[in-house]
């Protein structure tokens, strides 16, 4: 003891150690109080709150949700309270706690808890949610039929949900996911990939970097077991380049050993072992159990591959006693059979074959399982066949009590023929209500066709091209003729169709602002920016629709102002519905416009603008949601008129029935 006083005092290096582990150990206790302080305010909140969906309660109690003592908290304070769904999301986050560390059966114990409180609640947010935990439990411990049940019943009451929250869609995903999972086990790699991909469409447009890491993940997985190695490698680093942007050492194993296994058959096994070995640190790291056992079970193979028999030995050994732990019966049988061919290579057959036994009878029980699946496919279609049977028996019936009201014959007739008169009527309103509609939308388009072919632009730009033949100006006449006739052409080929292309839209506005600036004596300065994020041959927009606003900033921003002329348009994009067209110019403003129109004594009617409304009003039912125009007053800092932005919002995302 004294040695050890006399050691620490005569050394300074060790002194500062104590001095740092000191500091480090103080601030982890002040970090660890600020965090129970922030849990305590959270949960006093959430007592006189008591939301009943899960978003809200999430995006409360989510940075908690791996802290099983502040779960196990929240379960009891919400039961105090007969908080129903506060005590369901503890349940549920506590059973994937004990999942991730592959203690399954108390994680179905604690899911179908959380599962009964949804009932009582009737919560279908949480029924669905605790489904999906008790299918994923299962299918993690090799148990194919509960397993499929638990997914199909969450998906069933998913879809019977008329108006879904994001959690509800975000579950469906989940069901279909792992509904391909088990397809995987049952080696329906076809149904797996059907169903991965729709998962996958649900995850992209949720921008849910962790689904879309998972599909790609398995999608992966079925293209390796059909041997398609380099689809599965590309799906594979998919998923890990979505992990590391989450920062999941969980998502990472899960792909290092993916990676790894495609490399073993590709035969590079160096490369192979390394990735393994990073796979196995991360396992360790993060305690999970069943990818412990996959990491030491692949790196046993790696190293058999290599010819490193005692080190791949200990490895698969080491694997399997891991698996048999933990009930793992998928991974107990591919060490079995590693081990299997690696007591046939050094020629001890009575290990190889004890080993290979093994593996059958495991093989067994997971093949009985799939067995029971395509049973129950069996009785679901006897069920189907029996109900059609007594359709039909029904109808027989019915047949039977026709002949027997044969005497109201005439009163059914006559009914019959009111309704079809009735019905008649309504499809007949319906048809008028459409042919109205489309009437409306032909006249919108001849509107626009004409006030885009304005007989005095067409006049004034046929003047100006013949001045330059006056003046003997020949090249500007023919480059200035070509412009317009290349304009009246997209008029004309625009006007027959209802939408166009964003590219094609600036096209035609660089064409049509050419024209009018011969009218300027080319003193305007016209700009298109688009910003590099944006791709214009894929954004549909009513054709011809930005022509008014800037036939509007010539004529009543610039016409009036000497010189320093300029128009800029903007294509640019603040959020993933929209896409935002500003044109702005740096003429004499609205307010000075309209006191120049009012002293006018022929005074130009523009009905451009109203059409556009009217168009563009009927081009986003299509969307989910609604144009918008800003028209904006610039200023400068003496509050002097600058010029007029017009910012119009065009929506981009279509709604369910177009997409669909």
């Amino acid at each position: 003891m004294n040695h050890l006083k006399f050691h620490i005092v005569k050394s300074p290096t060790n002194f500062l150690v104590v001095i740092c582990l000191c500091f480090n150990l103080s601030f982890q206790l002040s970090f660890a109080q600020d965090s129970d302080n922030d849990f305590e305010k959270d949960m006093t909140n959430l007592a006189s709150l008591k939301p009943k969906n899960f978003a809200t309660i999430d995006s409360t109690f989510k940075k908690y949700s791996q802290d099983s003592i502040k779960m196990k908290t929240l379960i009891k304070t919400s039961k105090g309270l007969n908080y129903l769904e506060g005590e369901g999301y503890g349940l549920n986050a506590l059973g994937v706690i004990y999942r991730n560390i592959s203690h399954y059966e108390q994680s179905i114990e604690i899911h179908k808890k959380a599962n009964n409180l949804a009932d009582i609640s009737n919560n279908k947010e949480f029924e669905i949610i605790s489904l999906n935990n008790i299918g994923v439990a299962y299918r993690r411990m090799d148990l194919v039929k509960p397993a499929l049940d638990f997914h199909t019943k969450a998906l069933d009451i998913a879809r019977s949900i008329e108006n879904p929250s994001n959690t509800v869609s975000y579950n469906i995903a989940v069901s279909q996911n792992s509904i391909g999972n088990i397809y995987l086990i049952l080696e329906q790699y076809e149904l797996a990939l059907k169903q991965f991909e729709k998962s996958l469409q649900i995850e992209k447009q949720a921008s849910n970097r962790l689904g879309l890491a998972i599909n790609y993940q398995n999608i992966g997985y079925a293209y390796e077991a059909q041997g398609d190695l380099e689809s599965a490698l590309r799906n594979y680093k998919l998923s890990l380049e979505f992990n590391e942007q989450l920062n999941s050492n969980l998502g990472r194993v899960i792909c290092y050993n993916s990676i790894g296994q495609v490399f073993i058959k590709q035969k590079k096994y160096i490369d192979a072992e390394v990735i393994i070995e990073k796979a196995y640190k991360k396992a360790l790291k993060i305690n999970d159990q069943f990818y412990i056992a996959a990491s030491l079970i692949n790196l046993g193979w790696v190293q058999k591959e290599m010819g490193r028999i005692e080190a791949s030995k200990a490895h698969l050994k080491k694997g399997l006693e891991v698996a048999k732990q933990y009930n793992l019966n998928l991974s107990i049988v591919e060490a079995d059979k590693h081990l299997s061919e690696l007591y046939n290579i050094t020629k001890d057959y009575k290990s190889a074959l004890s080993h290979y036994k093994e593996s059958v009878e495991i093989e067994k029980t997971i093949n009985n399982d799939r067995n029971l699946r395509y049973v129950n496919d069996v009785i679901i279609q006897y069920e189907n066949e029996a109900k059609n049977n007594e359709i039909k028996a029904l109808a027989t019936e019915n047949q039977v009590w026709k002949s027997k009201l044969e005497r109201n014959k005439k009163v059914f007739w006559y009914s019959m023929l009111i309704l079809a008169v009735i019905v008649g009527v309504l499809v007949s309103l319906y048809r008028n209500r459409q042919l109205n509609q489309e009437k409306q939308i032909l006249t919108l388009e001849q509107d626009m066709l004409r006030s885009q072919m304005n007989p005095h632009f067409i006049f004034n730009s046929l003047n100006s091209i013949k001045l330059y033949i006056i003046n003997n100006e020949k090249e500007n006449a023919v480059y200035y003729l070509n412009k317009f006739s290349k304009l009246i052409r997209k008029i004309l080929v625009a006007s027959s169709e209802k939408e166009n292309t964003l590219e094609d839209e600036l096209d035609t506005m660089k064409l049509y602002m050419n024209i009018e600036n011969i009218r300027f004596s080319n003193e305007i300065d016209f700009e298109i920016h688009v910003d590099d994020n944006i791709n214009t041959a894929n954004i549909k927009l009513p054709s011809l629709v930005l022509q008014p606003f800037l036939e509007n900033a010539l004529w009543h921003g610039l016409s009036s102002k000497k010189d320093d002329k300029k128009i800029k348009l903007h294509v640019y994009r603040t959020q993933d519905d929209f896409i935002m067209i500003s044109i702005k110019d740096n003429g004499i403003g609205r307010i000075k416009s309209d006191k120049i129109n009012r002293d006018k004594f022929i005074k130009r009617k523009s009905v451009g603008i109203a059409i556009t409304k009217a168009r563009l009003a009927n081009f986003s039912k299509d969307y989910t949601c609604d144009y918008h125009i800003e028209f904006e007053d610039l200023y400068d800092d003496n509050k002097k008129p600058i010029g007029t932005n017009v910012i119009v919002q065009i929506p981009t995302r279509s709604n369910v029935m177009r997409t669909a």
